[in-house]
């Protein structure tokens, strides 16, 4: 990411491709938190796990599009949020000056053992 603007870093790459387990990441997760919790109450009530199947298919379903709505939420939010940021940065290009590149060795102190 050496020499990107600040305008630079927060466009998207036009070659990005959005890894697929990315998109079903959130879902299936919030699915089988969905299904373990209704195992954990039955076990805490000491019922057979697998009683009232019905529960567990209406937790998994609810909690998995629970999971996926959250998920359309925070990319809706945080395209927003950058969308907001570009706008300034594009109308006050004088507050985000160009850094200067700087070497390591201009950086760096110099190291002196201490023995």
């Amino acid at each position: 990411m050496a020499g990107k603007t600040n305008l630079e870093l927060l466009t998207r790459d036009p070659d990005y491709i959005e890894p697929f387990l990315s998109k079903l990441w959130n879902p299936v997760m919030a699915s089988a938190v969905g299904v373990v919790s209704i195992l954990l109450m039955r076990y805490s009530q000491r019922r057979p796990l697998l009683s009232g199947i019905q529960h567990h298919v209406l937790a998994g379903v609810g909690f998995g599009l629970a999971g996926y709505h959250l998920d359309q939420y925070r990319n809706d939010y945080l395209a927003e949020r950058d969308a907001v940021l570009r706008n300034y940065l594009e109308r006050h290009p004088e507050d985000f000056p160009e850094p200067e590149r700087k070497k390591f060795a201009e950086i760096l102190k110099p190291w002196t053992p201490i023995r």
